[in-house]
């Protein structure tokens, strides 16, 4: 996801930096954007470190000028039963997954907000609002950024603060996580359907980078999984036990190993933006496309009255 995103950026004329521990998937990431005759700075870090995110940002901001966007979008994940996943590495998953965002925010409004100027996107998932099973690690992260988000967005409102802080609430995508992920069950991670492209993604987070606004719901998914926790939780939650444990597993042999928890999977191979299930994920989207209408719309009215 980050991947397309940061495609889509430079083909709307930005210039780009890109912080991540894969060196291989930086570097491919670097020719793309350099393609779209963009230039790029890639810094090997990992977000969890949140003095290595200052230093990086520092060089960005040297050779490429002020930063005015900033996306976080940086995570790792388990698939587990939580009695079978050991405290470092539901640690591991929390440091990456929300610690990451929270120093990607840190670090962003420094820069922004002496200039009064900027916009921020976290990049969130329908399982901040309502989670499943075996990624309780990764839905507690996601449930957390949303809580933070607010916070410092009120923050910043009480301070009359013009950066912007938006937070976009994604589906299941089809990218290479699902090969990633560190997975202590049978059959391989597969992600929960209706899904999404990179690229519906990317899309959305960059309109929503230029158009802040506080939340975005993108893909139907979002909005059936978002609702279905509001409305009826009792009813999500048996449903989810009886269908989420098989839902989330293919009918193949699992990997072993930790997957990218510690160590980046694309340090030696560039894995692009797709992963194994393109035939399922859908490329346009409905309900991002009609926020973003809403939004131009309301622009168009604020700026007539």
């Amino acid at each position: 996801m980050g991947r397309a995103t940061v495609r889509e950026l430079a083909a709307r004329g930005y210039d780009v930096g890109v912080l991540a521990r894969g060196a291989e998937g930086l570097r491919a990431t670097a020719d793309d954007v350099r393609r779209s005759g963009g230039r790029c700075v890639t810094v090997v870090v990992d977000v969890a470190d949140a003095a290595a995110v200052d230093d990086a940002a520092r060089q960005v901001a040297d050779e490429l000028g002020p930063i005015v966007v900033w996306v976080n979008n940086a995570f790792v994940g388990t698939l587990a039963w939580f009695w079978d996943s050991p405290e470092e590495e539901f640690r591991r998953v929390t440091e990456v997954t929300y610690l990451g965002q929270v120093n990607g925010m840190r670090t962003a409004l420094k820069h922004m907000r002496p200039r009064d100027r900027g916009s921020i996107v976290n990049v969130s998932s329908a399982l901040a609002h309502r989670s499943i099973p075996l990624q309780a690690a990764y839905c507690g992260a996601k449930h957390a950024i949303v809580g933070a988000t607010d916070a410092i967005r009120t923050e910043l409102k009480a301070e009359g603060s013009r950066v912007g802080l938006s937070l976009i609430t994604l589906p299941g995508v089809d990218t290479p996580q699902f090969s990633w992920n560190l997975n202590r069950m049978p059959r391989r991670p597969a992600p929960v359907p209706p899904l999404i492209t990179s690229e519906v993604a990317a899309r959305a987070i960059v309109d929503v980078a230029e158009r802040p606004r506080r939340q975005t719901w993108v893909g139907l998914g979002t909005v059936m999984t978002v609702l279905g926790g509001r409305f009826a939780p009792w009813f999500m939650d048996a449903y989810l036990a009886r269908t989420g444990v098989e839902s989330q597993q293919t009918d193949r042999p699992t990997h072993r190993g930790h997957g990218n928890l510690y160590e980046p999977s694309d340090e030696h191979q560039d894995a692009g933006a797709h992963g194994d299930f393109g035939d399922q994920a859908r490329d346009r989207d409905p309900v991002s496309a009609v926020g973003l209408l809403a939004t131009r719309l309301r622009a168009r009215l604020a700026q007539r009255a």
